[in-house]
């Protein structure tokens, strides 16, 4: 059977990550090095471009790099027990659910703030007085 291979520009394409990114993913061992032509351009498979799709959408998911390198090592495991992928992504889970909380609320002090402004001519703002104190 035939794999066509790619290079990193259709991997990039194909992946919906760009190349500088799949390059850095190959540096910090997020991708394993892939094989390369004689005159050293790399070459992308279908199994790469599995992955990296992998990676792009946990990385979608809000995934840290660090936390994307556990899921991969998990996913390669097939010995792994699904509670730990479970513990691990609900633990993502409620990190998000604070980060909403804390930007909504920064979102509503904006609001108050916009709120208080009249937004004429005049040079007294509430919102720089808010942010002043």
């Amino acid at each position: 059977m035939y794999t066509r291979l790619m290079n990193i520009g259709e991997a990039a394409q194909a992946s919906g990550i760009s190349a500088k990114m799949i390059r850095h993913y190959e540096q910090i061992g997020l991708m394993p090095k892939v094989a390369r032509t004689f005159s050293g351009y790399r070459l992308y498979n279908q199994n790469d471009l599995h992955l990296l799709c992998f990676i792009r959408h946990a990385r979608d998911l809000g995934f840290s790099t660090v936390q994307i390198g556990k899921l991969l090592e998990l996913w390669h495991n097939q010995q792994r027990p699904s509670s730990e992928v479970k513990a691990m992504v609900s633990e993502h889970v409620r990190t998000l659910k604070q980060k909403i909380a804390e930007l909504e609320a920064m979102q509503a002090e904006l609001q108050r703030l916009v709120d208080g402004c009249h937004g004429d001519q005049r040079p007294d703002c509430p919102i720089l007085d808010r942010l002043a104190n």
